[in-house]
């Protein structure tokens, strides 16, 4: 008599984004460990953003999304804060960009002597509606610059990583990965949802 074993499959974890490359980072990494307790799939949502700090930003969308897809979903969201502003322009650091562009970036530290900021990139985690979300936030140091390095990745010509002397969009991407605030918060979620598997 042959035994058939058939394998548990595993619950589906929505990744919230449009952007393919993305989801193509976030799964390779969160996928990397053999006890990853989900299959990670993707959908593009359009969610109205509060406005607050990075986590009340995170929070908020992240709640959202699992009440629109009702079941568990991760959103990720990034920002760059400058020292001399306060931790401006923050969450909302994507319009500045579009508006601004780099060299707007750039000008709005011009009279300040500080030009130091942080990277911070907040990946939330809801096991379903209703449920208190998860924040895992990763942060990188750094100095804005002029830019340089190919423009091919949002503000990464203009932020130096401390203790590099290189811009994000200088490095190669095996460094920058180690590097970047996104790799730590991913980090962060992959060992929580990794733990949360072998408890259930």
């Amino acid at each position: 008599m042959v035994q058939q074993t058939t394998q548990r499959q595993k619950p589906k974890l929505v990744f919230v984004t449009g952007n393919a490359n993305k989801l193509k980072e976030v799964r390779e990494i969160l996928s990397s460990s053999p006890f990853f307790p989900f299959l990670l799939t993707n959908q593009d949502l359009d969610l109205d953003e509060i406005q607050g700090t990075t986590r009340e930003v995170a929070e908020a969308k992240c709640s959202a999304a699992s009440e629109r897809l009702g079941g568990p979903c991760i959103t990720e969201d990034t920002a760059l804060g400058f020292d001399a502003l306060e931790g401006l322009p923050g969450p909302y650091i994507k319009h500045f960009l579009k508006s601004l562009g780099h060299s707007g970036l750039n000008r709005l530290l011009d009279g300040f002597q500080d030009r130091s900021a942080q990277a911070i990139c907040t990946f939330a985690y809801s096991p379903g509606p209703g449920q208190p979300v998860v924040l895992f936030e990763g942060i990188t140091r750094g100095t804005i610059v002029q830019p340089r390095g190919p423009p091919i990745f949002g503000w990464d010509p203009v932020f130096e990583v401390q203790g590099t002397g290189l811009t994000y969009a200088e490095m190669p991407l095996e460094q920058k990965n180690l590097l970047s605030h996104r790799y730590k918060a991913l980090s962060l979620l992959q060992d929580y949802l990794c733990k949360l598997g072998s408890s259930s």
